[in-house]
């Protein structure tokens, strides 16, 4: 089996975990392969094997119990990132920590992660965490893992550029909505962002089969009965022990995934006129597992990522006048009175500021992880060989060091080149990014295009929003907007 590269993850942790589930994850065993199946004494013997390993010296806390290490201190602290945040806070940039027997190293600031970055990465985050927890196993060498993402690359810029027009249309019949509305009318964000980014990505990625809502109301259904049991129920074992639930996610994920083996029989050799993610991997002579898989990972990423996206853009908009005031004004420079198109859209480099303000000050997503392969040395502490490296981004992201008034949603802070490049480093632009960020941020950019033409974006007085860290940070309520008319 392939070594684990990257990861990217945030626990949801409302109960303790299920050990052997959290070691499966993060070292990527997901379900044995033939001829790879760990017998479960082996297990124990690997583990209590990390138990007897020294943390090196570097900072940190010892284990609160023998078997679970500081999982009740992660669970106390509410997730893993609020937990990384006390953590740095009280011990600086290099800590450590133990997940059940395995030592656990978290970084914090971006000298340390230069020190540890791998510019050669060749599989991106959320698919590798994905595949873990979903199970599938159809992982190549590094050459054929380089051919996939170079197509899953390419099925990106060519879906979005075919597709230009759909998106358009989408954002165009928000807009048409949301002015129907009086002004008074409290506009549910995160619900409607949900809608929207199931519709774009069901359609650019999938095909024409979503234009029926049925269809789309059918898929986000169970995208979402997967999804929030990937971010809770396999890692803290609750699925396991509740049969109703699994049965769920298990009829779920085979409704999903017979969606996707319909929609690749009937694209195969065939042409149409609307080009989508899909035919990339198709045209591409991946087997149809492999099909099946990557499709799968990025339509459940996307949706995710760009529906939170969407929302706290527009969020954040609502709070700083200022900053909407100066994208308006740069996309009426722009844009003028003429269509919104890809050229255009290329143009509007306030609004990519704003975005990326976005992530990180929302911590879009807070931690990323990677296994240590080899012995590795950051600053002058020691890293052991199959050490669990975190990078803890949301501390990062808030680093006042690197990002002055690092509370204040400020975009102007991107016109420095020195911070787009810290930005890249950490895997949020350039390329460095991940296809399905990259995908949020151009449906992100089209639908603020729109919106913002004709709408003055208001929050609701005397809300406040809270967050909760999961594999991608979102509200923990509904969030609530109101609207006026420009014009």
């Amino acid at each position: 089996m392939s070594a684990v590269h990257w990861i990217m993850c945030e626990l949801d942790l409302a109960t303790s975990f299920s050990l052997n589930l959290i070691v499966a994850f993060f070292t990527g065993l997901g379900q044995p392969q033939k001829n790879q199946i760990v017998e479960e004494s082996s297990l124990k013997h690997v583990l209590q094997s990390k138990a007897s390993r020294q943390a090196s010296g570097i900072p940190g806390i010892t284990p609160t119990e023998e078997k679970d290490g500081n999982l009740p201190d992660i669970v106390n602290s509410g997730s893993l990132h609020e937990f990384l945040v006390n953590l740095h806070e009280r011990f600086g940039p290099v800590v450590s920590f133990w997940f059940g027997r395995r030592l656990v190293v978290s970084l914090g600031t971006v000298d340390v992660l230069k020190q540890h970055i791998n510019p050669n990465k060749t599989l991106d985050p959320f698919e590798t965490m994905l595949k873990s927890l979903l199970r599938y196993q159809s992982d190549g060498n590094a050459s054929e893992n380089h051919t996939r993402k170079k197509l899953y690359e390419n099925g990106v810029t060519n879906s979005l550029q075919s597709n230009f027009a759909l998106l358009l249309k989408l954002s165009e019949e928000l807009l048409d909505k949301w002015l129907s509305y009086p002004e008074s009318q409290h506009v549910p964000l995160c619900q409607h962002m949900l809608g929207f980014a199931m519709k774009s990505v069901t359609q650019i990625v999938m095909g024409s089969a979503f234009e029926d809502d049925q269809e789309v109301i059918r898929f986000q259904k169970n995208h979402g009965t997967v999804w929030s049991e990937i971010g809770k129920g396999f890692l803290d074992g609750s699925l396991d022990k509740n049969t109703t639930r699994k049965r769920q996610y298990e009829d779920a994920l085979m409704q999903l995934e017979s969606i996707l083996k319909k929609i690749i029989k009937e694209r195969k050799g065939r042409n149409f006129s609307q080009y989508v993610f899909i035919d990339s991997l198709v045209q591409g002579k991946l087997n149809d597992q492999q099909i099946l898989e990557d499709t799968m990972i990025f339509s459940l990423a996307s949706c995710i990522i760009t529906a939170k996206l969407c929302t706290w853009a527009i969020c954040f908009l609502t709070t700083s006048e200022e900053v909407q005031k100066k994208l308006y004004e740069e996309i009426d420079q722009v844009l003028g009175k003429g269509p919104v198109t890809p050229e255009k859209i290329e143009e509007l480099r306030y609004c990519r500021q704003v975005l990326c303000e976005t992530v990180r000050i929302a911590k879009l997503t807070p931690v990323s992880a990677r296994l240590q392969d080899i012995e590795g040395k950051i600053d002058k502490f020691i890293i052991p060989r199959e050490t669990l490296v975190l990078y803890a981004l949301g501390v990062v992201l808030q680093d006042p060091s690197t990002w002055p008034s690092p509370y204040k949603f400020d975009p102007d802070r991107f016109d420095d080149e020195s911070i787009m490049k810290t930005f890249s480093l950490l895997g949020f632009s350039g390329t460095q990014e991940c296809p399905e960020l990259r995908f949020a941020y151009m449906v992100t950019t089209v639908l603020l295009s729109v919106l913002m033409r004709r709408l003055h974006l208001l929050s609701v007085e005397g809300q406040v929003i809270e967050t909760k860290y999961e594999l991608v940070t979102s509200s923990k309520e509904e969030a609530w907007i109101t609207v006026s008319k420009r014009y």
